[in-house]
């Protein structure tokens, strides 16, 4: 346990932090499973909005800095070349 103020400080911040972060990191697993689910359904309309909804999540995630920007972008890339072989 911290004795000087600022360290206290820190330690309370980065525990919300890491809150925040492991939430939003949960939302971008389960945006990622309700895309492939969607996938193994092979419906096109369907998997077109679950993509919709992993990119926006993943667009956040890497806004709020929990995810790389380019990590973001990769996942995206990938998300859409498995969309379109779907098609």
């Amino acid at each position: 346990m911290p004795n000087i103020k600022s360290a206290k400080k820190r330690d309370r911040t980065s525990i919300e932090a890491r809150e925040r972060n492991m939430s939003m990191r949960s939302r971008v697993r389960t945006a990622r499973s309700k895309f492939r689910d969607a996938l193994e359904a092979k419906d096109p309309a369907q998997g077109a909005t679950a993509y919709r909804s992993y990119c926006s999540v993943l667009d956040r995630a890497a806004k709020q800095g929990v995810l790389e920007r380019n990590t973001a972008q990769r996942r995206k890339t990938r998300a859409a070349n498995s969309l379109r072989k779907l098609a």
